[in-house]
């Protein structure tokens, strides 16, 4: 078996996933590797490592259910990003760095609307604000939620109107404060984004 082939099939259906685009969907071994032009093999043993990653459930004969995100893990997820950034934000603004590298960011992000990589975006400016405060224990515990994360962040704006904008809007004015160096401004502002972002798919 390819691993090329194997690591093809795992990058394929993690990004639909993470996309929102297959959320509760039940998935064929066949039709993925039909639509990659593989094997069966290298798709079982990427549905594998997904099932291991709490992504995909897998059902012998049936298929693979994509694991729907439900609303305790979506609290979870949003407790956890709270505490890291939140907690962050004074060590952060010591990083002269940081402004430039946010507005650039926001800059890519406001053309990347109705793209799957606006979510990749969106998840690289809130971990920006991370890695600025130079701690690497926070920053590898924050990249333990970026899956999960990003997969949230599609959740929202596939689903609910003017979010892109509403999220947008923030980033704006978090990169403001951030210019300003006000530290409980933007831990206010991250804190309100994250509420924002997350009503209705945290109960």
């Amino acid at each position: 078996m390819s691993t090329n082939a194997a690591e093809r099939a795992y990058a394929h259906a993690k990004a639909r996933i993470l996309s929102g685009e297959l959320e509760g969907q039940l998935l064929s071994e066949g039709i993925v590797a039909e639509e990659l032009g593989v094997s069966r093999t290298p798709v079982r043993e990427a549905f594998l490592r997904l099932q291991a990653e709490g992504l995909m459930r897998l059902y012998p004969k049936r298929g693979a259910l994509v694991v729907p995100v439900g609303p305790f893990e979506a609290r979870e997820v949003l407790e956890a990003r709270r505490v890291i950034e939140c907690g962050c934000i004074a060590a952060a603004l010591s990083d002269p760095t940081l402004p430039a590298t946010l507005n650039e960011l926001l800059e890519q992000q406001s053309h990347a609307v109705g793209t799957e990589r606006f979510t990749l975006l969106d998840a690289a400016f809130h971990t920006a604000i991370v890695e600025a405060a130079g701690n690497s224990l926070l920053s590898t515990a924050y990249s333990g939620l970026r899956d999960r994360q990003m997969r949230l962040i599609a959740m929202a704006v596939g689903t609910m109107d003017g979010k892109a904008s509403e999220i947008l809007n923030q980033h704006r004015d978090i990169v403001r404060a951030v210019e300003s160096g006000e530290a409980e401004h933007v831990r206010a502002l991250l804190w309100d984004r994250l509420r924002h972002v997350y009503e209705g798919i945290v109960e």
